[in-house]
């Protein structure tokens, strides 16, 4: 049985993320791009490794062949430990994946990120996953690929646009079309656009089954909402009103966890940046 992986809890929020991962999402603030490496959700989970042991070994085996083949390819799934003469202890599945749309260097560049984070939020974790806005890591001490898991990971979820009927008709036919994807897709009708995608290592069955239960979860929990996303264990589906996805006000909990997230790494930044402007005064009046 998989272990189940627990949301992020704002008490680990100092490890989410580097301070330079601060200065990189705020140089892109002022801009209308939204930039890929913006965090949206994590899970951890409860049975943790000891330092130094096999496991941890082949953990960082795995982060270091995740963001040297994401310079090749998009998508790839690892196996490590597994074999006769190895620990089982130290057995490690895992797989990374990019947005369908992403160029390779951008990809790269994404999963470097999330490489580097992964670790910090789910210190010696047996178990986790990370979502950023441009790709996703996930590692398990069970091997987990291939078989279908659509448990939910993250809602997100706009103010309500309730009387407007010709966006619900024009959402439900992206969403219709978003359900037939395999792999990656892109829709749209009218002002209302979307996407889909589900992990590599899902067979065309398994993925328009976790799409057609994304989509029904994102109905049931979004509603009539302007923009929504909902994030399964292997799938995911959104979709927003043109020019407004980036603008999006309402969110889940677990968003709230990421803002939660930029709040307190900017303090450590302003924290940082203080002390060493303390320690350059302190050299020159010596």
């Amino acid at each position: 049985m998989l272990r189940r992986l627990q949301l992020y809890s704002t008490r680990q929020s100092i490890l989410a993320l580097k301070i330079s991962s601060l200065f990189s999402l705020l140089s892109c603030l002022s801009s209308h791009e939204y930039p890929i490496n913006v965090f949206i959700y994590a899970g951890c989970s409860q049975e943790k490794s000891q330092p130094n042991s096999p496991f941890e070994g082949n953990l960082n085996s795995f982060l270091t062949s995740v963001v040297s083949s994401s310079s090749q390819m998009s998508y790839n799934s690892f196996a490590l430990g597994n074999g006769s003469s190895t620990s089982p202890e130290g057995t490690i599945y895992g797989l990374y994946q990019c947005r369908g749309d992403l160029k390779i260097f951008d990809c790269s560049k994404c999963i470097e990120s999330a490489a580097n984070q992964i670790g910090l939020v789910c210190p010696y974790s047996f178990g986790a996953s990370l979502q950023l806005e441009g790709c996703y890591v996930r590692y398990e001490h069970v091997d987990f690929l291939g078989k279908l898991d659509t448990s939910l990971t993250h809602t997100k979820c706009s103010k309500s646009v309730s009387n407007d009927v010709e966006f619900f008709r024009r959402r439900d036919d992206v969403l219709a079309d978003l359900q037939g994807a395999i792999g990656f897709r892109v829709s749209s009708s009218g002002l209302v656009q979307g996407f889909a995608q589900c992990a590599g290592d899902l067979n065309p069955t398994d993925c328009a089954s976790c799409l057609a239960d994304a989509i029904g979860k994102l109905k049931n929990v979004c509603g009539s909402a302007a923009a929504a996303d909902v994030f399964l264990a292997q799938c995911y589906a959104r979709y927003w009103a043109s020019g407004y996805y980036n603008s999006a006000s309402d969110s889940s909990n677990e968003d709230q966890v990421g803002k939660t997230v930029a709040i307190i790494v900017g303090v450590l930044a302003a924290v940082a940046v203080l002390i060493v402007l303390l320690s350059v005064c302190r050299r020159t009046m010596g």
